[in-house]
């Protein structure tokens, strides 16, 4: 079942086409199960994976990541652990190179940066994780990231409001036109969802249990049983 939401990367310097005018749902895990279920609803656009989420997979790095590109045609975070520029874009062409809706994160550091001007002038769609600040985010927008992942959850828990995080990064980024998409990540609960797709964020990226979350109102299930019910009055 292909995915959709795949986008083009900005070339370095901020022009570049104008983003898509949908909100995107991503799920976060490198559970090839959970992903497989996520699939099956038809509202899954992409995949976020770090090292700690594969690493809880108990997978050997290239086997996960493989399996995952195997079953998902929407774009695919994959994280470098390398920390400096020369290795960051060394390790970036070999994951590049295994699909063509890999999308290669990175810190939003001064050799992460490097890096995501360099492979992004080379056609390579790049995520720049670990945003916690709007001139972060300035400034991977300016190098030609074709995400920005700011935590939103990670600010909450050290009692920041994560969300105006997003509010101004979606300003600035709206002021400038520039085409570098905001991913929520560090999401927790579904007012999360709610508040980033209220403020014009482009992605969520998400745990399967949040998804869930999603779907769920006690209204609902209330409606459903009161159906039943009425309908097994009704055959007797």
């Amino acid at each position: 079942m292909p995915l959709r939401g795949a986008v083009s990367p900005p070339p370095p310097g901020g022009m570049g086409p104008h983003k898509e005018e949908k909100m995107k749902i991503f799920i976060d895990t490198a559970d090839i199960a959970e992903i497989k279920e996520a699939l099956s609803l038809g509202v899954l656009d992409g995949v976020t994976t770090n090292p700690s989420l594969v690493a809880g997979t108990g997978k050997e790095f290239v086997s996960c990541i493989k399996e995952i590109l195997e079953v998902v045609d929407g774009p695919v975070s994959v994280e470098v652990l390398a920390l400096e520029y020369e290795e960051m874009v060394a390790e970036a062409l070999v994951y590049a190179g295994w699909a063509p809706n890999v999308v290669i994160k990175l810190p939003v550091t001064k050799d992460g940066l490097k890096a995501i001007r360099h492979l992004s002038g080379h056609g390579i769609k790049t995520n720049c994780t670990l945003c916690f600040s709007p001139m972060q985010a300035l400034l991977a927008a300016k190098a030609g990231a074709t995400y920005i992942s700011p935590f939103v959850g990670r600010l909450d828990d050290v009692s920041q409001d994560g969300m105006e995080l997003i509010s101004q990064i979606v300003e600035i980024y709206g002021n400038y036109s520039f085409p570098t998409q905001v991913l929520a990540a560090s999401i927790r609960h579904p007012l999360h969802v709610l508040q980033a797709a209220l403020l014009g964020a482009d992605v969520a990226t998400v745990p399967l249990k949040v998804i869930d979350q999603l779907l769920q109102h006690p209204l609902t299930d209330k409606g459903i049983q009161q159906f039943l019910r009425d309908w097994e009055k009704r055959a007797q």
